[in-house]
């Protein structure tokens, strides 16, 4: 089984990403991954630019840490496994760059004094595009690169048709939908999830708020309750048929030993929610 990390020490999972990487890519520099991380928590931190740091209570760096090691994950083990195509080194670090800064779009600048960046929960994975635009351009990213950053970043998005991001190479594909996958698996693992829940149900209601009602497609629960309730039903019925259908099933990857065996992610997962089951249960009981 994997190792535990403390997701809320980036130092932790930077050395987890760094041990990965180097057994992917045994040529690859000792300084990329270190550079990375620094890069990230510099703009959560408000040490960029004209961006405050970060203040949104659910899609904070700690939940961009669990998305990356459980991409990073994905794709090692993937490796191990032989896939085809591989993936190679430079795909590999744009697929970190990517989700290390794939929640970058809920920063706010320093004159935005209204709420917290929870508010731009509808426009997050577009803000987070241009964003990354932005750092890479000043750091000297081809643009090529800066393109293929920007469609990872994309998979993240709820009702994203895969579709129509236009993937530069199958290698980029892949690496997009084990970010997606990462993104999805690494937050509802969590130990402490079910606790989370009604902060991420603050948080969508604050952007329903700010957009007056033009939350098409996000806001369908009616109260931190009903987010709670409907768990379970949105893991059966949107996130597991998401991860089989439109990330190719690559979580699989996951499985120790590969590929029958069992799936951490997936066993935190469901003990989570027979732990909100049995709450859910006790509450309408009482």
């Amino acid at each position: 089984m994997f190792t535990s990390v403390d997701t809320k020490d980036p130092s932790a999972v930077a050395r987890e990403v760094q041990a990965a990487y180097q057994s992917m890519f045994p040529q690859g520099g000792p300084a990329f991954v270190p550079t990375a991380f620094d890069w990230v928590q510099e703009c959560f931190a408000g040490r960029y630019r004209d961006f405050q740091a970060s203040d949104a209570r659910y899609h904070d760096l700690e939940h961009t840490l669990q998305g990356t090691l459980c991409m990073v994950r994905v794709l090692q083990g993937r490796h191990q496994a032989g896939g085809r195509p591989a993936i190679q080194q430079r795909t590999f670090e744009l697929g970190l760059l990517a989700i290390l800064f794939h929640d970058t779009g809920y920063l706010k600048k320093q004159a935005d004094d209204d709420g917290t960046g929870a508010k731009y929960t509808l426009t997050h994975v577009a803000r987070s595009v241009n964003f990354a635009e932005q750092f890479f351009g000043e750091r000297g990213v081809p643009i090529a690169e800066i393109r293929s950053i920007q469609n990872m970043i994309r998979c993240t998005g709820v009702h994203v048709d895969l579709s129509r991001i236009p993937f530069q190479s199958e290698v980029e594909k892949v690496v997009g939908f084990a970010l997606g996958t990462g993104d999805l698996l690494g937050q509802m693992s969590a130990d402490d999830y079910i606790e989370k829940l009604p902060i991420l149900y603050s948080e969508f209601e604050e952007s329903a708020r700010f957009y007056e009602g033009k939350m098409v497609g996000t806001l369908t629960f009616s109260s931190a309750a009903d987010l709670l309730r409907r768990t379970p039903e949105f893991w059966d019925s949107y996130v597991l048929r998401k991860l089989d259908g439109d990330f190719w099933g690559l979580y699989r990857f996951l499985n120790q030993p590969y590929p029958n065996g069992p799936n951490a992610y997936l066993l935190k997962i469901a003990a989570n929610l027979d732990r909100l089951r049995k709450q859910l249960a006790a509450a309408n009981a009482g």
